[in-house]
């Protein structure tokens, strides 16, 4: 019997666009990832290799010491800033997800045009910056005698994370069968419990990516609690917090360095390991059903 020879496959060199994707990504991550790893390695070192050579670190230059002094530092108490910005970050998103939900739900089952007009309402929040809202929001919460409170600063973020909540469950909850609905009501579920029982625990894919978003808008905000908490408050966030042990026109890089990177370490590991529910919570509503 005859054999043929196996014909070989022949590799394709890598197009033009992908060379230029490939660039472009790299140039991309080279620009974010510049600036942390400055302020990771700067943060072990003193002053006059900081100055010297920020680019570079060695064993003669690295030292624990700058980083346990931010740890300790009567400026800015790390471990209580670590609790309130926690505690802001856990009641926006109950908050957020307990009004957007219901909202979301009334606007994906809706088939009027009142509705669509309702949901474009929510949406249009997302064109306004938040800093352009402030003055007006100072003003009402100083009417309801709320401005430099914990209440206020937190009925001001859930309002804030209101637009793109409803925005996603929405859009997610129209991929939700109306079966669902029709069974609950069959078993004798009002609209209330047949959401909360039945339609809510099918919205975890959506709602993981909801707390992810709102956990990292809530820590690395900076004006909204500057403003309407304030400094005579005495109640720092991280991001407030870092200002004032670091100090308007401070020079001295072994305490901004460790006291940055104290900061946003949290926040990068967080996003980090729940990357994925960013995702999967964007994509769920495009697959499912």
């Amino acid at each position: 019997m005859r054999r043929y020879p196996t014909p070989r496959r022949r590799l394709r060199a890598p197009g033009v666009g992908t060379v230029l994707k490939w660039a472009l990504l790299g140039a991309a991550a080279l620009v974010m990832l510049v600036p942390l790893y400055i302020m990771v390695i700067n943060a072990f070192k003193p002053q006059e290799a900081i100055i010297s050579s920020p680019l570079a670190i060695g064993p003669d230059t690295f030292s624990l010491e700058y980083l346990q002094a931010a740890l300790t530092s009567e400026k800015f108490n790390v471990v209580r800033a670590y609790g309130v910005t926690l505690l802001f970050v856990a009641l926006v998103n109950v908050f957020g997800i307990a009004l957007a939900a219901p909202v979301a739900y009334v606007i994906a089952r809706g088939r009027s045009k009142w509705h669509l007009g309702l949901l474009l309402l929510f949406v249009s929040g997302l064109f306004i910056p938040g800093q352009v809202t402030l003055i007006p929001v100072v003003f009402v919460l100083r009417v309801l005698g709320l401005i430099n409170t914990i209440p206020g600063f937190i009925l001001f973020e859930t309002a804030a994370t209101l637009p793109v909540t409803i925005f996603l469950f929405a859009a997610y909850l129209r991929t939700v069968p109306r079966d669902i609905d029709e069974a609950a009501a069959l078993d004798g579920a009002g609209k209330i419990r047949a959401f909360w029982a039945c339609i809510f625990p099918i919205m975890r894919p959506v709602v993981a990516t909801i707390v992810v978003l709102n956990s990292i808008s809530v820590w690395n905000d900076f004006v909204s609690p500057q403003i309407i908490l304030g400094p005579g408050s005495g109640i720092y966030t991280v991001t407030t917090g870092v200002y004032a042990a670091v100090g308007e026109f401070s020079t001295d890089y072994t305490t901004v360095f460790p006291t940055l990177l104290l900061a946003v370490t949290p926040a990068i590991l967080f996003f980090v390991l729940m990357q994925r529910h960013i995702i999967g919570g964007l994509v769920a509503g495009a697959t499912k059903g």
